[in-house]
């Protein structure tokens, strides 16, 4: 028989409420490159039993990585996701971002081209590179209405279909071998972020 702490057994992250003590929330910090799409998107979702706080910060690939180191050493999370783009950067900035996410551990929630290709998966499994624009059209079909880029009401759309990102998002990841972030277009680790 295992010794216990009295700080309870962990349940999914958390620690199991003992008699006379609060339950311990975890918390996330995620931080991303995105001033509305991503912050509108990560705002909507709640976790019981997480507390997530979002940084939409001006700083891009290692500049990311690095305000989230700045931001985690001000105020200690339990967990620091890092997302972003591969837009047009160069292909060593974005594995020196991963890189120096990895030496930090901190997640990274990267997506190639565009954030967008997240949303798409909601509906159908998509695995050929096409542009930003042609997500965007494509969303607009789906909705049947014009995609508006910041939608205070796209995780609500999508919600339903989270499960479905997932698994699409997981087989797009499982077939490049080995995975190199900057040619796996398109792909985006997203799920990691959400499962």
């Amino acid at each position: 028989m295992s010794k216990r702490s009295g700080r309870g057994e962990r349940v999914w992250g958390r620690r199991k409420r003992g008699v006379g003590t609060r339950e311990v929330r975890q918390r996330f910090l995620i931080v991303c490159e995105g001033e509305q799409t991503e912050p509108h998107y990560f705002r909507a979702f709640q976790v019981p039993g997480l507390v997530i706080k979002i940084y939409p910060v001006n700083e891009r690939t290692v500049g990311l990585i690095k305000e989230a180191d700045r931001l985690n050493a001000e105020d200690d999370y339990d967990q620091v996701w890092c997302v972003f783009d591969r837009d047009d950067f160069p292909a060593d900035h974005i594995h020196q971002a991963i890189n120096l996410a990895k030496r930090y551990e901190f997640g990274v929630a990267f997506s190639n081209q565009a954030f967008e290709l997240w949303y798409h998966l909601h509906f159908a499994y998509h695995n050929t590179t096409i542009t930003r624009r042609d997500y965007c059209d494509q969303l607009s079909r789906r909705f049947g209405q014009k995609y508006v880029k910041n939608s205070m009401k796209m995780y609500d759309e999508l919600l339903p279909h989270q499960e479905t990102a997932i698994r699409n998002a997981e087989r797009l990841l499982n077939s490049y071998t080995p995975r190199q972030p900057t040619h796996d277009d398109p792909s985006t680790t997203m799920s990691l972020l959400r499962s």
